[in-house]
């Protein structure tokens, strides 16, 4: 793995860029920079950067350079937004391709995620999934849940706050065991009309699951 501490890591992460026209259909929001810089660094003391990483719903490109960063070789980030996918290459030059210190081999993949053109099942995925919460969409993660399964080893993922009983059930279902949970903060700026705060902070809840 990469000799990278977890603060170095969140410093060269903050360089990512913001959506500049986010959608609330998609719940566009930009992972923390110290939060994944927490799932990407955990994922390399654990070694489960050692194999293909998969950024399921990428947006800005955060996890999936966040992992490449911390020692991932092989790195693919998906999205079915086309312009998120532009905004994730950018990031990559910025917070990547020129600091001349990593090789790694990051690809950008348009697509959806319910229906994903991965054919492997080793795989390590990383996903700030969509919550549901504004759309009333009960579980919208559950179709990440459902492909990390399909496609993964192990699986880092981030939900709302109380979600523990349903990404437990949900992979005691498919054979898999939660073997890492805690708890976080996911700041987030006022972008849409329904937010009523400058800036407010989630609780969120990251999940480690290994997939039988």
């Amino acid at each position: 793995m990469s000799g990278l501490s977890r603060r170095t890591l969140a410093r060269r992460l903050e360089s990512i860029a913001d959506f500049e026209d986010p959608s609330v259909s998609l719940e566009q929001y930009l992972t923390p920079a110290e939060l994944a810089a927490h799932i990407c660094h955990l994922a390399g003391l654990q070694d489960d950067l050692d194999r293909q990483v998969v950024d399921l719903g990428t947006g800005t490109g955060m996890l999936a350079i966040g992992a490449a960063l911390a020692g991932a070789d092989r790195v693919a980030g998906i999205d079915v937004d086309s312009d998120a996918l532009e905004l994730a290459r950018r990031n990559e030059r910025a917070a990547v391709g020129e600091s001349g210190d990593t090789d790694r081999a990051l690809a950008w993949l348009r697509g959806d995620v319910a229906r994903h053109p991965f054919s492997i099942a080793d795989a390590t995925v990383v996903s700030n999934p969509p919550f549901g919460a504004q759309r009333g969409n009960r579980h919208a993660d559950r179709a990440f849940l459902e492909t990390a399964s399909e496609i993964a080893t192990v699986s880092y993922t981030i939900h709302n706050e109380g979600s523990q009983p349903f990404v437990e059930s949900f992979a005691a279902d498919e054979g898999g065991d939660v073997t890492h949970a805690f708890r976080a903060e996911f700041p987030i700026a006022k972008r849409f009309a329904f937010h009523t705060e400058t800036q407010e902070a989630l609780e969120v809840e990251v999940f480690r699951i290994e997939w039988g």
